[in-house]
């Protein structure tokens, strides 16, 4: 069994609002038979505390307008290197790059299948 479609739906929206603010690494984990707390990790990373800023602004803006989420919790914003949104059936992770790589969300997360997220590059352009 793999995540519900509006799971889906919603980190469809998010990868696309990363994108359209130049996110780099976009990537869709599904997680729901892995985690009982959320169905999808949504990971990107910016290269610098801006552009993480303008991401999770970007993100938080396109899931209010369509599809009228706001995330349940917030954190990491202060600092801009890791801010989460946890929208409860999704969890966004926009990191910088630098901390993306330490981390490694994907290695710690690699038995979760990858979602295709059908992210329209040429409109980010």
């Amino acid at each position: 069994m793999s995540a519900p479609e509006e799971s889906l739906d919603l980190s469809r929206v998010a990868a696309q609002a990363a994108t359209d603010k130049l996110a780099q690494e976009v990537i869709g984990l599904d997680v729901s038979e892995l985690v009982v707390i959320t169905d999808v990790f949504l990971v990107c990373s910016g290269e610098s505390e801006r552009q993480v800023s303008a991401i999770v602004d970007g993100v938080e803006e396109a899931l209010l307008k369509e599809r009228r989420r706001k995330p349940l919790r917030r954190e990491g914003e202060r600092d801009a290197r890791w801010v989460l949104l946890d929208y409860g059936d999704i969890v966004v992770h926009v990191q910088h790059a630098e901390d993306r790589a330490f981390y490694a969300l994907e290695r710690l997360w690699r038995d979760a299948p990858v979602i295709d997220l059908h992210i329209d590059r040429a409109a980010a352009e």
